[in-house]
């Protein structure tokens, strides 16, 4: 037992370290200011661009998508979500596969790859999140009705998918609601930020 925990002590260690693990300064970075959308838009112009993109291609308004990546990944491009432990010490991966701005999980990029991104788009790339972001909350407004402009109820079928929205599990889930409500006032206050943008 002595022994299982020191290696364990070990690999809690191993993970700890490295940073952001690309060795790219600034890489996974978000932008400062994430309460203000044109100070996000100024310090990152290539964001601007994607989300006018989505919005062209899909037709999910910039402040409802920049509304769910704040509350995805914070802007950080390489977000995941935290790691699980064994015995409070072992880490044994981690709490579901959502990676990069949209916290998109493995199987519903795969399926994005293959209808409609390609191989080589990258959940850490802002134009294909937003692209899938678009996608996705498209396909939500054709099986479900929601509409594109609707960021509280997109997130919920967002988050707890199609199926789920349907079934209506979110009800039982109150930090849900409660998260869906707070994207809904930020996806407001964007709206109302942008028109003011220079």
């Amino acid at each position: 037992m002595k022994r299982l925990l020191q290696i364990g002590c070990l690999l809690l260690l191993a993970a700890c370290g490295g940073g952001s693990g690309s060795g790219t300064v600034g890489q996974g970075r978000a932008p400062g200011n994430l309460d203000n959308a044109c100070s996000i838009l100024s310090q990152r112009p290539g964001y601007l661009r994607a989300f006018r993109a989505a919005e062209r291609k899909w037709g999910v308004p910039i402040h409802v998508q920049m509304a769910t990546i704040y509350q995805e990944s914070k802007f950080v491009s390489d977000a995941r979500t935290p790691l699980r432990f064994a015995l409070g010490v072992i880490p044994v991966g981690r709490q579901s596969s959502a990676y990069g701005y949209s916290q998109a999980l493995d199987a519903t990029w795969k399926e994005y790859q293959q209808v409609e991104g390609g191989r080589r788009s990258r959940r850490d790339d802002i134009r294909d999140a937003t692209d899938f972001m678009g996608w996705y909350m498209a396909e939500t407004q054709r099986a479900l009705g929601i509409p594109l402009s609707d960021a509280r109820n997109q997130y919920l079928a967002y988050h707890d998918g199609r199926t789920g929205f349907r079934r209506g599990t979110y009800r039982s889930k109150p930090w849900l609601m409660r998260i869906s409500g707070q994207i809904e006032a930020r996806a407001a206050m964007y709206q109302q930020q942008l028109a003011r943008c220079s």
